[in-house]
């Protein structure tokens, strides 16, 4: 059944489904990044206002509703809760919505692809706070990958070794180039240039994207964290919100780049 403007109401209604998800990852991934970052439990732990501590309940947690509802303030001591929650609820809710669009058909793909994208969204955040990319999110960005290989192999009748096999060589291919240009500045400039953890994701990243898609990602990762080192006036950066929105950027208009540069030969 396909997304298209002939049906309307289904259209919409998908739509919908995908924002409401969306936003629902939106509120959860950055309470659980932010537990991680600090070092606390996030699967067991209760979400609190940072300002009293206070518990908060179901009905403190619905996206964006809840925050329009008490006019952006923690309605056990009135203070201001930070807009940038929402903003991430939104924006979210808009990511899943376009990548619904994106694939135009009702496909495991669809939560294959939202799952990549909150898993994204969390290592940055985390990176951004700690400068780290935990294992965690490799291991389920990896998980994913695989599940999702493994059901379209047997839904659709594809090849899997075939699939692997080119997966792995975007995988392999992103990450060994990334790891051989790390040691061999690490040499030239006597300190670490590459985070383990970015070569690691830049693995996670060939295996969705490709080859061809994952080095598109590769360099525009690199202009991105060049227009992150001038706004934070800063030389030291975490690198992952950067490979991060290239592979997001990569996941949507990446194959209509890489063809057009290659109509050039």
């Amino acid at each position: 059944m396909r997304l298209t403007f002939e049906t309307p109401l289904f259209t919409w209604y998908v739509l919908l489904l995908s924002f409401i998800s969306g936003s629902i990852a939106g509120s959860f991934i950055p309470c659980m990044a932010g537990r991680i970052s600090e070092k606390k439990d996030w699967i067991k732990g209760h979400s609190v206002c940072d300002h009293c501590g206070h518990q908060l309940g179901a009905g403190d947690l619905v996206p964006i509703l809840s925050w329009l509802i008490h006019k952006g303030k923690c309605k056990y001591c009135g203070e201001k809760v930070p807009v940038k929650y929402t903003l991430i609820e939104i924006a979210m809710g808009v990511m899943f919505a376009l990548i619904a669009l994106h694939h135009q058909v009702l496909t495991p793909l669809i939560l294959r692809d939202w799952i990549f994208v909150s898993i994204l969204l969390g290592l940055s955040l985390v990176d951004l706070e700690t400068f780290e990319i935990p294992d965690g999110f490799i291991i389920a960005g990896i998980a994913n990958w695989l599940v999702f290989l493994l059901l379209s192999g047997f839904l659709y009748k594809k090849n899997m070794v075939e699939m692997l096999k080119s997966d792995l060589i975007g995988g392999i291919g992103i990450a060994g180039g990334m790891l051989l240009m790390s040691i061999i500045m690490d040499k030239i400039i006597k300190k670490e240039s590459l985070g383990g953890g970015d070569i690691k994701l830049f693995f996670v990243t060939g295996l969705y994207l490709g080859l061809l898609n994952g080095f598109l990602a590769l360099m525009m990762s690199c202009v991105i964290g060049l227009l992150f080192v001038a706004i934070r006036k800063s030389d030291k950066i975490p690198y992952g919100p950067s490979i991060a929105i290239a592979t997001v950027i990569c996941m949507f208009i990446g194959d209509p780049i890489v063809s057009w540069y290659l109509s050039l030969f």
